[in-house]
Formats: structure tokens, C-alpha cells, sequence
């Protein structure tokens, strides 16, 4: 049995930590996270408000529960959906060759030649933003780097022993795909997958910053960074909470994508460690 690093414990119990805070925070939020209360409008962190509130006397601590659900619903819904559909396409690409691989890899260096935001902003840009559609938005923009990923990584199997026998045998290019080229794939992918899913929660709290994701009086830490902004002097810990949150997350994620290249490649393990 492998020996599991430690910066997949420590990440891996962290992630798993923000999860089900997002699942129970509807029933563990100390206060309704949408309540309006002027008289306690832009209190600082105390003992019955440990985040303090906001403009509104909205308590920052449950709103930044209720949001968890929806940064992670970004991150996790839009990298399944650049698996399911740039993994097929790569490894598609690699196995067929000739014009098929050339129409696909043309539309994917077209699409990586425009940066993400804009990219995300082009596709919401036509629609009235939500949720769904955020998810949907972050998970095409990076369809064409797991597409590029996945083809690497059959290009090099496809050079294999066992793929060479499996033709041999007579088998079908669709079995190949499947019961030879993807199940050899999966730890590249998964450590990618790691790192996407990272990418996909700061690119749709940025799209919800900029006021294209999900709409007040949502809780989404990007768009509460947003709408802390013109109370940075007078109340900082508006956007301090859901920005601290934030970026504990993306470490934590970070931190078990460095743990699973470390289990799935024996050679790094170790390596970036003191």
C-alpha cells in the first residue's frame, strides 16, 4: 500500500472541512444570511456576530457558509464539465489522427489563444447571469486545456506494449479508447482535474466580481468581495471573511494536488518539501 503524503492529509482534511460546512451550512447558519437588521448595520467581529456584518446587518459569518456552497458548486460543476467533454475530445484526437485531429486541435488553440476571463466573459456576456450558467461558462473555458491534456497523455500510451497487443488481438478502436488507453490515463487527469478545479473557483468568484455570476442577494464569495468595496475603509472584514475563505480553499486544493502527483509519481514525492 502507498505511503499517503502528508500534503494530502492536511489538504485532503481542509477541502473535505469546507465541504460539509457547505452541505450543513443552511442548518448551521447562526442567523438568517439574507435577514436585513439596520440597528446592527457594519458591527465589527464579536461574540454574537463572529465575522461582524455587513451594510445591511446581514451577519458575514453565515453568509459566508451559505456561499460555500456556491464556490464550490463553480469549482466542482464546471471541472466535471471540462472532463466530460475535453477528455473525450483529447483522447479522441490522439487515437484517430489526421483531419479529425486537425479540426479539433485548430478549434482548441483557438479557444486557448483568448485568456479566460475574457473567454468567460464572451460566453456570459449574451445571457443574464446565474449560477448554472457560471458553471457552465468556467467548465467550456477550460474544455481546451483538458482536451490538450488528455491527447498528451494517449499520444504516450498509445506508443505502449498493451496497446500494440490489444491491436493485435483485432480489438476495436472504441474498446482500446476505453478499456486500455483510459483507464491508464487516470493519474495525470486526476492531478490535473486537482488543479483545474482551483482554477475554476478563481475564475468564477472573479466573473462573480465583476458582476457576471450569481446575483444579489446571493452569498458567493466573489461577488461579497464585490460588494464590500465601498465599505473597505469603514468595514474591512466585509470582504476580509469571504477573501480569507477563498484563498483557503484554493491552498487547500493546491496543497492536495500536490499530494496526489506525490502518491501517483514516486519520483516527486518529497520534492518542493523542506
Amino acid at each position: 500500500m502507498k505511503h499517503i503524503p502528508r500534503t494530502l492529509w492536511i489538504g485532503g482534511v481542509i477541502v473535505g472541512a469546507i465541504c460539509i460546512l457547505a452541505i450543513l451550512g443552511p442548518w448551521i447558519t447562526p442567523f438568517d444570511p439574507d435577514a436585513f437588521s439596520v440597528r446592527e448595520r457594519l458591527q465589527p467581529p464579536s461574540a454574537l456576530h463572529w465575522f461582524g456584518t455587513d451594510e445591511f446587518g446581514r451577519d458575514v459569518f453565515s453568509r459566508v457558509l451559505a456561499g460555500a456552497h456556491d464556490s464550490l458548486a463553480i469549482g466542482f460543476g464546471a471541472t466535471a464539465i471540462s472532463l466530460a467533454i475535453g477528455v473525450p475530445l483529447g483522447m479522441i484526437s490522439a487515437f484517430r489522427r489526421g483531419w479529425t485531429e486537425e479540426v479539433i486541435m485548430r478549434g482548441v488553440d483557438l479557444m486557448i489563444s483568448l485568456p479566460p476571463v475574457l473567454l468567460g466573459l464572451l460566453i456570459l456576456a449574451v445571457t443574464e447571469p446565474s449560477l448554472w450558467k457560471t458553471i457552465l461558462a468556467v467548465g467550456l473555458v477550460y474544455v481546451p486545456i483538458m482536451t490538450r491534456v488528455s491527447r498528451a497523455v494517449a499520444l504516450g500510451l498509445l506508443a505502449e506494449d498493451f496497446v500494440e497487443a490489444a491491436r493485435a488481438r483485432g480489438e476495436g478502436g472504441f474498446h482500446i479508447l476505453a478499456r486500455e488507453i483510459l483507464p491508464n490515463a487516470w493519474p495525470p487527469l486526476i492531478v490535473e482535474t486537482s488543479l483545474r478545479i482551483t482554477f475554476a473557483i478563481l475564475l468564477g468568484s472573479a466573473l462573480s466580481f465583476l458582476g457576471l455570476g450569481p446575483q444579489p442577494p446571493a452569498s458567493e464569495w466573489g461577488l461579497m468581495i464585490a460588494e464590500s468595496r465601498p465599505f473597505i475603509s469603514e468595514a474591512p472584514w466585509i470582504g476580509l471573511a469571504p477573501g480569507l475563505c477563498l484563498c483557503l480553499l484554493l491552498i487547500a486544493v493546491n496543497v492536495v494536488g500536490e499530494g496526489l502527483r506525490d502518491l501517483l509519481d514516486p519520483r516527486l514525492r518529497g520534492r518542493g518539501h523542506g
